[in-house]
């Protein structure tokens, strides 16, 4: 029977019933008394000096409070990167500075020049049309190969190139690498794009600073994953405020996909420019802007190839990529490439020898960082493509080829710096020929052929690395953050409990979920539970929500927290019954004394924690709250296989998804309903990159696909009912819940299955087309069949 209540029930999300009926309350809902708004003027041009900014016509138009260009910012810091890469000769990343607003050059289509602050937003945006800016063109560096070349153009001047770093990771000897694939028996190369992606959450990006001036106190609203990493960048390296004057509050936020996780050039505007009008400043994006402003993802472009010995055991792999970074360094986006990519190229293989390389490149475009999955997509991507051509190229069935090369003894100690703690992967993938039916597969695309179409199979078997830590390492591999969480459990007098967290909740359900933990713990109804988040003021300082972090390390922060409570409440129950605290058990909300009918309830021992009479008040202080900081010991380890069948119309290259399966282990589950949700909306936005999405600049850093008109979203019909299955469970072994994460995968798993089935519903056709890059619209399939 399944369980209604507690961890492993599926209660509906209680947090759906604001936003279903309207009654959300997001960044773009607050107004603040007396507020102004700010438009910015957005470079049109990739690449340009900047010779003169004339404001003074715009400073007289109706409503203009002040105008605001680089020049007010000189002085002020710019907009930092979170994590430190050294490259392969051991010497630290280049970082070039990164302005609020440009300063000297601008270097993206929509680099900020100037921002204008006035009554109303259309008084604000009709007076930014009136500023003149004299810029010089220069050449455009969007190619990431011709960025690299000798004499290119240099998008700073102050560094010595466009290169950020050249790093490696796994055998460092070259000629180790070499030695393993001139004795392979066959080797399979592969060159492929991982291409540009926006995220487009559904609510675009907001802010509004405030400014207290008999204080001195800010306040920031804004759309962000993580409060207080928002507050402690603003504060430490591009304000320069006092932490305890700043206030940032993240309300409910309409989606984030990890284009969130960032701080912003807009939200520290608004915070300065409160202060410098005397009045708060309210910016809300435009789709138009979100496409050239929110940090995009992926870019990559990589040359992969896999070493096997005659009995087709991989022996080696190496890959050279190169990752783009945009225009400057986002808050993450050296990571992304490196410690989130390269780690994950072994995969859920046992291959003894890998040697990853990454150059990151700057180029005229939009910054690049995380984006659901950050560098587990990339890598899972490169890893099965390679794999599934080796089996067409030997001859021998994908899923009996991944299967020989699974590592099946744990912990293992990967040729890429992780330690697996555990999994099942054979155990996985037959959770997945099952649910996917892989035995009807040949009667299927027997039927689709009757039909004059080609039917496909595409497997999958993916890892990824989840809830990022230790700090400790983390700190020694450039993170200039730790990687912890906090949670604080306050009980109030009559039983109900407040949770103060430092995850951040965008739709992950932290208000349903979390709330079954620590019922479970108590014995309590959920209801009794609220969960507290998004306001700094609020809660304890923890690092927010991205990389499917949220129940691993802030649930168990929340755990050891609870524990904390328990402890304290046996304490006061012991007083209350006269028996020894280490005699008292807590069962079903109910404390008692074990071996005897003595019993006190919950509710009742709450009330003497906060009405003392009668109280050892030398031994117990009064009340019962409790704060605990959870630093992980190692990552989680999710995996999982999926299969995706296509059919392919030959006659246009329409590829139409028929069937996609899921099996993943995510250790123990604590609400399956939410569980399938993430899963679901991940395999949505990967089959959105495998069939459809795409961001593309010209030659000359133009954004082409800077609208929905050009910007390919999935639509409902562009996606089939998923099966999903995640009974295969290996408890992580290092957290107190014994969960991995869960957010991510369907975004890591898909889109390799889907290119897997089209290439073989292609090669079932006669076509001999190895590979065809994403998005395989109709016309890169009809083009590729067609020669």
């Amino acid at each position: 029977m399944p369980k209604d209540s507690g961890i492993g029930a599926s209660p509906k999300r209680r947090e759906d019933v604001r936003f279903l009926t309207g009654a959300g309350n997001y960044t773009d809902d607050i107004n603040v008394n007396g507020q102004a708004y700010v438009h910015f003027l957005r470079s049109d041009v990739a690449h340009a000096a900047i010779r003169g900014i004339d404001t003074s016509a715009a400073e007289t138009m109706p409503g203009v409070v002040r105008v605001f260009t680089g020049a007010d910012f000189e002085g002020v810091g710019g907009m930092p990167c979170g994590w430190q890469v050294t490259d392969r000769h051991g010497n630290p990343m280049q970082e070039p500075p990164h302005p609020i607003l440009a300063q000297g050059k601008v270097r993206h289509v929509g680099d900020p020049i100037a921002a204008v602050v006035a009554d109303t937003y259309e008084q604000a945006r009709d007076a930014a049309e009136a500023i003149d800016v004299d810029l010089e063109d220069l050449p455009a560096v969007v190619d990431m190969k011709s960025a690299l070349a000798e004499g290119a153009p240099k998008l700073h001047d102050d560094l010595t190139s466009n290169l950020c770093y050249d790093w490696v990771l796994g055998e460092t000897d070259d000629a180790l690498v070499d030695k393993a694939f001139a004795e392979a028996d066959h080797v399979t190369t592969l060159e492929l794009t991982n291409q540009r992606l926006v995220a487009n959450p559904m609510e675009p990006r907001v802010a509004v600073g405030t400014y207290e001036r008999g204080t001195e106190d800010y306040t920031l609203y804004t759309t962000s994953q993580n409060p207080h990493v928002i507050r402690l960048l603003m504060c430490a390296f591009v304000l320069g405020l006092p932490e305890h004057k700043v206030r940032v509050v993240a309300p409910d936020v309409g989606g984030g996909f990890g284009t969130k996780i960032f701080h912003y050039a807009e939200e520290a505007f608004c915070t300065f420019a409160a202060k410098a009008c005397n009045r708060p400043v309210k910016w809300t994006s435009s789709r138009t802007e979100a496409f050239m402003s929110d940090a995009h993802g992926r870019d990559h472009v990589t040359k992969i190839e896999l070493a096997m010995d005659k009995d087709n055991n991989f022996t080696a792999l190496r890959t050279n990529t190169l990752a783009n970074m945009g225009a400057y360094l986002s808050t993450f986006s050296s990571s992304v490439p490196t410690w989130l990519h390269g780690t994950l190229m072994a995969g859920n293989y046992k291959t003894p020898c890998i040697q990853v390389n990454v150059k990151a490149v700057f180029t005229s475009t939009v910054p690049v960082d995380a984006y659901r999955g950050a560098g587990r997509p990339e890598a899972t991507f490169q890893i099965e493509r390679v794999i599934d051509m080796a089996a067409r190229e030997r001859g021998v069935d994908p899923i009996a080829l991944r299967r020989q090369n699974f590592i099946t003894e744990f912990p293992y100690d990967t040729p890429v710096a992780l330690t697996y703690d555990t999994g099942d992967y054979n155990g996985t993938m037959d959770k997945l020929e099952a649910a996917a039916d892989i035995a009807g597969f040949a009667a299927r695309r027997a039927e689709s052929e009757k039909h004059g179409k080609l039917r496909g199979l595409g497997i999958n078997s993916y890892i990824e690395a989840c809830g990022i830590a230790p700090s400790n390492i983390v700190g020694m591999l450039g993170a200039r953050a730790g990687l912890y969480d906090a949670a604080t459990v306050r009980v109030n007098a009559t039983g109900s409990i407040s949770v103060m967290v430092g995850a951040h909740s965008h739709g992950q359900g932290h208000e349903t979920a979390f709330p079954q933990v620590v019922a479970e713990m108590i014995g309590i109804d959920e209801s009794q539970i609220e969960i507290v988040h998004g306001d700094t003021s609020k809660i304890p300082f923890g690092m927010g929500t991205y990389g499917s972090r949220s129940l691993a390390v802030c649930g168990s922060a929340m755990v050891r927290a609870t524990e904390k409570v328990i402890n304290k409440a046996k304490k006061i129950a012991a007083h209350l019954m006269e028996a020894s605290d280490a005699d008292i058990e807590l069962k079903d909300g109910v404390f008692s004394v074990a071996g005897t009918d003595k019993s006190v309830a919950w509710g009742d021992v709450t009330l003497t924690a906060y009405v003392p009479h009668n109280f050892p008040l030398e031994e117990i202080e009064p009340g019962l709250e409790e704060t605990a900081f959870y630093d992980p010991a190692n990552f989680t380890y999710p995996a999982g296989a999926y299969a995706c069948e296509v059919e392919v119309d030959p006659e246009t290259g329409k590829v139409t998804i028929e069937r996609f399966s899921a099996a993943d282990d995510f250790g123990n589950i604590v609400n399956p309903m939410i569980v399938d949700g993430q899963v679901h909306g991940g395999i949505g936005q990967g089959i959105g990159q495998a069939l459809l999405e795409g961001c593309v600049y010209d030659e000359n850093g133009q954004l082409l696909s800077g609208s929905y008109m050009d910007y390919a979203m999935p639509r409902a019909d562009d996606v089939p009912f998923y099966t999903v299955d995640h009974s295969s469970q290996t408890p992580c072994t290092h957290n107190p819940l014994g969960v991995k994460g869960c957010g991510e995968a369907g975004a890591i798993g898909s889109p390799p299955s889907v290119v897997n089935a089209v290439i073989d519903a292609l090669q079932s056709g006669g076509n001999e087309v190895a590979h065809i890059d994403m998005p395989l619209s109709p016309a890169r399939v009809w083009q590729a069949m067609n020669g």
